[in-house]
């Protein structure tokens, strides 16, 4: 729900408390301050900064020049802290106010930046403490992955596997160091030694052999099958990982990639080459399902491979709070130190949940988005296409070029996806309009409430259809005027109101109609006649 005029007076009358922090801001307001000041709102359940109003009462709308783009604003703080934070700007006669949305955090979860959990402290902010953490996480049960598991040793592990993890951490923290390391310090540093040494399930998990996963987590396996058809029956190729995550990651990926076809495409001079499964979307699908599955269920792992289809399904359903709509801005870990360890070594972000590298690759690819249909209470399921559907969106990718690219966030990569589907935007996809049209992605049409943003004129020159940009961009308009011109033709003789001709192209605004009705007047082509509620169109004689 967007802020309106009424609820900031509103705002300004009631104390700043915890859901409310306001900022003159003037001139400026430092990035890095707001980014602490949300982190702390959200963890305190969520509020709004404002800025743009004097913090002390009464309070007084002053204006603010901080923050420019908005949308440049909220992309950015999506990008640092793994959440979607709005940024809206109201325009009053006494200045321009921007408002930050933050929501709150999940149960069992605390937003953090740089390594800080944070808090307010009065008009500051202030480091939470051991036991406020401590509280928050056993919001929703204590964390499996971080018990001790009764009777595993050291003995259990792999050392491979460790010296594996090891090296990654060193390379991912530059400490060379740490390389010099025992297995039992890189544990206890990682803290998966738990109450006085003794193993957790975080670390059979990730280093555990296969005996010992047998005896003391047999579910900890992954089980993958080949299938060459949709037919039922044995899997034309089968084999179950039951050992640590890190003894066979790397043959997981191996055996998917050894049928993994590569698919050719010839455009003029132009020829590509994409594979059918890109590594860095199946690694972050095998990632997800080890590090967020619930691990008190008794089933097993499972991928399947098609010729054109990846599915993984992992036992529990989403986690709290989360679901397939929320899933890109929301994050709560069901196996915390489970995926404490695999953000050290640099497998994966503490902040995400990898869906949205999924969804980038996807886009950047012409392939379908990640789908999660068939996800349920007892089941996570998510399935990867691999067809590419469009070739020349790939080509139309590649030329705006990689640094522009690097530069956009998921919501820019599912807007561009949206306009090449000619799918509505919802209202957070169509807030990153403004910053793709100054990428150069997208065009728009009309002016105000009737603007309309199209893929630009390079990608259709790409797809080698210019002729439906033309069309997309002009060609409609004539359309729309000759649909008006067809109705009052049939009406000649009374005309038709304003609203009679806004049933003729529902899809537009008001204000669109109204345009394309002058347009016509100038014409010559109709006339209006009466006013007001007896205000008619007519065509001209």
């Amino acid at each position: 729900m967007l802020t309106t005029p009424t609820q900031l007076h509103q705002w300004l009358l009631e104390p700043e408390g915890q859901r409310l922090e306001f900022k003159e801001a003037k001139q400026r307001y430092d990035f890095e301050k707001l980014l602490k000041y949300c982190v702390a709102l959200a963890n305190e359940g969520g509020g709004a900064i404002v800025l743009g109003v004097t913090d002390k009462r009464p309070r007084l709308i002053v204006g603010t020049q901080a923050f420019e783009d908005p949308g440049r604003t909220e992309a950015g703080l999506h990008q640092r802290l793994g959440h979607r934070i709005p940024v809206e700007e109201l325009r009053l006669p006494q200045g321009r106010v921007l408002v930050v949305r933050v929501p709150s955090r999940l149960p069992g979860t605390a937003w953090q930046i740089e390594g800080s959990f944070l808090k307010r402290a009065g008009d500051d902010l202030a480091a939470m403490s051991a036991q406020e953490l401590r509280a928050i996480f056993d919001e929703t049960g204590p964390d499996f992955s971080a018990q001790p598991c009764p009777g595993a040793t050291l003995e259990d592990l792999e050392p491979s596997s460790i010296a594996l993890f090891r090296e990654r951490w060193a390379r991912k923290g530059n400490t060379p160091r740490r390389r010099e390391l025992s297995d039992e310090q890189t544990l206890r540093d990682a803290e998966l030694l738990v109450e006085g040494n003794q193993v957790s399930y975080a670390a059979l998990i990730l280093f555990g052999k296969r005996a010992a996963l047998t005896r003391w987590l047999a579910q900890a396996e992954l089980v993958f099958e080949y299938r060459s058809s949709e037919a039922a029956g044995p899997a034309a190729d089968r084999e179950e990982f039951r050992e640590g995550f890190f003894a066979w990651q790397d043959a997981l990926w191996k055996k998917i990639n050894l049928r993994n076809d590569r698919q050719s495409y010839q455009d003029d001079f132009f020829r590509m080459d994409l594979p059918t499964f890109a590594e860095v979307p199946v690694r972050e699908a095998l990632l997800n399902a080890v590090a967020h599955r619930d691990y008190r269920l008794g089933g097993s792992i499972f991928v399947r491979q098609f010729s054109k289809r990846l599915e993984v399904i992992s036992p529990g359903g989403l986690p709290p709070g989360i679901t397939p709509e929320n899933i890109i801005d929301q994050q709560n870990p069901r196996n915390r130190r489970l995926a404490e360890a695999l953000a050290r070594c640099g497998l994966i972000e503490r902040s995400g949940q990898g869906l949205n590298l999924m969804v980038e690759s996807a886009v950047r690819q012409g392939k379908p988005l990640p789908s999660l249909a068939g996800t349920s209470a007892h089941e996570v399921r998510l399935t990867l296409e691999g067809g590419v559907r469009n070739p020349a969106f790939v080509r139309f990718m590649e030329h705006l070029g990689e640094e522009k690219l690097s530069s956009f966030s998921t919501l820019d990569y599912l807007a561009l996806e949206c306009l090449q589907q000619e799918k509505p935007l919802s209202a957070p996809l169509r807030e990153r309009l403004a910053g793709l049209l100054a990428a150069g992605a997208v065009e728009s049409i009309g002016r105000g409430k009737g603007t309309r943003y199209i893929l630009s004129e390079a990608l259709y020159a790409s797809l080698g259809a210019k002729g439906t940009h033309t069309r997309q961009r002009g060609l409609d308009r004539e359309t729309n005027k000759a649909l008006l011109l067809k109705h009052l033709t049939k009406h000649r003789e009374h005309g038709a109101a304003l609203a009679e001709l806004r049933q003729v192209l529902p899809s537009l605004p008001m204000s669109a109609v109204q345009d394309l009705l002058k347009e016509l007047r100038n014409e010559g082509r109709l006339q209006l006649m009466g006013a007001r509620r007896w205000a008619r169109w007519h065509l001209s004689d």
